[in-house]
Parts: C-alpha cells; structure tokens; sequence
C-alpha cells in the first residue's frame, strides 16, 4: 500500500544526535531547587517528603519508586527522607536534608546509605541531619514563619505538617507565632517541570532511543505461537541491556482483541496467525520515562483491513506532529485529528452520515476513545495544568520545552456487530514522544519503525 506524504519524519525534526546521558547531573537539582525558591515568598518553608518502601509480601518489598516531586528537587534516591527548603525575611535560602544515618549492620544486609556528609557534599544542601531530629528541627523552623507550602495531595504527610504546627501553636504564650498561610506546593512544583531543561530532554531523548530498540526487538523476535510475555521479556532485556533497569509503567503486550483493552497487562495469550500485536511500552532513564507504542502483524505482514486501517492511524498521528509548535495546543491537534480520522473512516465504510454532522457529533469517539496526548516527563502521565475548558478542551498553548506523547488510535472489538466482520478484532494505536522546540517540535521517537513498508522490511530479517 502506498504510503502518506506525512508518513515519514521530516529529517529536519529528527532526533539529536548528541552523547546520550543516563542521569542528570546533581548541578541540574540545584538549579531546580534554585528555580522553586525563586517563586517563594521571602520568610516562608517548604517541606517535600520522600517516598517509603512498600511491602509486596511478607518480608519482600516492591522496587522503590521515589517520589517525583522530592526526586525532582534533590536527586536523592533513598527512602523516608525529607527536604526542608528554607526563605528569610531578607530572601536568603537555604535547603536541608534529613535521610537515614549511616547504619554498618542495616548496610550489611539492605545496601548502603548515603548519610549526612555525602548528603551535603554530593548533593548540594546546606545542611542534613538524620531522620530522629526531625520532629525536634521542623517545629524550630516553622516557628515565625509567615508561609508554609507542601503538597496537599499527600494526606498523611499533610497530616504530619498540621502535627508540627500543633507544636509550634503550643508555645504561643512564650511568643512563638504560628505559620498562618498554607499553601499547596504541587501546581508550583508542576509549572517547573513542565518545562524541561537541556540535560532532561537529552535524558528523555535517550530513553526514548532505548525504547526504540526494545520495540525492534519485539517485532524481530515475535513469532505466531510465542505468547505475550515472552516478547514482554525480550522488551525489558533490551531495556536493562542499555542501562534501563526499569520499564516506566507496566508493559501493554497486547494481541488480537487484547488491543481494545486500552489498559491491558495480563500479557499471558498465545499470539494468534492473521492478527495484530500492540506494544505500549517504554523504558525509565534517570527517572525519567519514555512512553512509545507500535502496532505491527504477528506473522510479519499486514492484511489488506489491517493496512488500511494502520495507514489511518498513522496519518493522523503525522499530522498531529507536524503541527506541533508554540502556540499549538492539544484542543487544536484534536480538532485536526478528529476531523481526519472521521473522513477516513467514511471513506472506509465503518461510519455512515454526513461528514459534518459526524464531526460535530464527535462520532469518532467510538472508535478513538481516549485522548490524544498527555504530558510527559518523570511521570509518564506527567503534572502539568492543561487548562482545561468546561467543554473538556485543553487549551494550553504549548511552550518550547514541553514534552507531550501523540497517540491517535482505532479500536474495533470482535463484539462490535455494527461494522463488517472484516474490521472487527483490529485495535491500532501509535504513539511518539515529541518535544515543543522554538520554531515546531523534535519528535524523539524516531528509531522505531512504523511505516508499513519498514515494520514488514524489519520482521522479514
């Protein structure tokens, strides 16, 4: 089948080139810090807690997955600490650190902990104490406070904050004032990482080839017969094989029908002759997370139906892309996707009516029936306002520095008795990670095949 013009990437919006990095360097934490208290009030605190070890059974934890936000500010990657980022009434800052001490048994067994003096030579804070002075530090530095930000989200933390307060409020009589202005410290936290810096986009860029190369493998190794997760297993060894220890969010590997389940990870069927596999997956690098899906035929070879309807998606995933600039905004792109989707699927015969009134009915939600993107960055699903209308439009104008997925999809399940048998059971979607540059967009997503013509080239190897 002969392709778009918009199917392949512009080279002039192809991926850097530049030496890839796995982490951020610990100068890029400062500079983060530096920019949230540059938005702080003078005589103000902000408290940001790390996450804890999760139990999965017994005496065995999940992997530990700091939290974002803390991550975000310091680099730290160990559990239960605290970052305490401190404002004068004259501006001068200040940022303190409490993490568990240094412990020869507890390392013996668990691993070793960074401690108090690496915390302050390494990471950049004026000054670390362990976590048993917390509870007698923080009320001292609540004490005379005009402001206090935390994230508001984080229930038992917030309850924890009030606790120290409680404290403070009792020592009124000796002339303790207590902070009168809390404040959620989430939306600014989230304004910060929306836009990303240099070193995060190389980082992200780099996850993103990582990811590239995994969904290569997949459609190398994948064979009628093998079973989901046994390509699942040749995505996270391609993963860890680069220095990706970890995927992002758990792996989609979904074949058959198995694709019209937006959020399927069971990842156990056999994989069926004449069907299609759908691949959400993306690794983590740094914290930083890729988000990339492909579809592509189990036996190497698109049907006609198929073809007809990966070259839609396709399309209209090119189309979004290469309207991507400052200025643009998600309510936009949905206009533009939506309108040719919903002309291709006239033009296929699984809907019927007026052109017009189809659009304006957004008929095209039976079929493409989530979103078209989302932001994307330590989180996969990452923070970030998209000022959304009440009609459900975000209408966000994109800024150079963000990064957003684009995401267009079809899904016909073998239940839907209103469209021919032939389209039934197809679930397609394609997804690219692409960064707002000054003048368009950078899509980072550029080593995974995904013409037709590339994916059957690639499997025939």
């Amino acid at each position: 089948m002969s392709t778009s013009p918009l199917s392949k990437t512009p080279l002039n919006k192809a991926a850097s080139t530049k030496s890839p990095i796995s982490q951020l360097p610990l100068s890029d934490y400062d500079q983060h810090r530096a920019a949230l208290m540059a938005k702080m009030p003078n005589n103000c605190i902000a408290l940001f807690p790390a996450a804890s070890e999760l139990t999965r059974s017994n005496d065995t934890e999940y992997a530990f997955c700091q939290n974002k936000n803390f991550f975000y500010l310091t680099g730290f990657n160990e559990p239960d600490a605290l970052l305490v980022l401190l404002k004068d009434e004259q501006g001068s800052a200040k940022s303190v650190l409490f993490s568990l001490p240094k412990d020869p048994l507890h390392e013996i067994w668990q691993g070793r902990r960074i401690g108090q003096i690496k915390a302050v030579d390494d990471y950049g804070v004026e000054q670390s104490f362990t976590l048993s002075e917390i509870d007698s530090l923080i009320p001292d530095y609540l004490e005379g406070k005009s402001q206090v930000f935390f994230g508001f989200s984080d229930h038992n933390f917030a309850a924890q904050v009030f606790t120290w307060l409680k404290q403070v409020s009792s020592n009124i009589r000796q002339g303790a004032k207590t902070p009168t202005n809390l404040t959620d410290s989430d939306p600014l936290v989230a304004e910060l990482r929306l836009i990303k810096t240099t070193n995060e986009l190389a980082l992200m860029r780099h996850a993103n080839h990582i990811s590239g190369l995994a969904h290569q493998r997949a459609m190398q190794k994948c064979h009628v017969g093998k079973f989901e997760y046994q390509i699942e297993a040749e995505i996270l060894h391609e993963f860890a094989r680069h220095g990706a220890r970890h995927p992002a969010y758990a792996s989609i590997v979904a074949g058959g029908d198995n694709a019209n389940i937006l959020h399927y990870t069971a990842n156990c069927d056999v994989l069926n002759n004449n069907e299609l596999l759908l691949i959400d997956a993306g690794a983590e690098l740094g914290g930083y997370a890729a988000d990339i899906t492909r579809t592509f035929p189990i036996n190497g070879k698109f049907s006609t139906e198929q073809k007809a309807i990966y070259q839609l998606v396709l399309d209209a995933k090119n189309l979004a892309v290469n309207a991507i600039k400052p200025g643009m905004s998600f309510a936009k792109l949905n206009i533009l996707t939506n309108a040719f989707l919903t002309q291709g699927l006239v033009d296929l015969g699984i809907l019927e009516g007026d052109l017009t009134e189809l659009i304006s009915e957004k008929k095209v939600k039976d079929y493409f029936i989530h979103g078209l993107g989302h932001w994307l960055g330590l989180d996969v699903h990452d923070v970030g306002d998209y000022h959304i209308s009440t009609d459900r439009e975000q209408l966000r104008a994109f800024k150079e520095g963000m990064v957003m997925t684009i995401e267009p999809g079809i899904y016909i399940p073998l239940t839907d008795l209103s469209v021919a048998e032939k389209w039934r059971g197809i679930g397609i979607r394609i997804e690219d990670n692409i960064a707002v540059t000054k003048d368009g967009f950078e899509n980072f997503t550029v080593n995974s095949p995904q013409t037709i013509e590339d994916i059957e080239e690639l499997m025939q190897k």
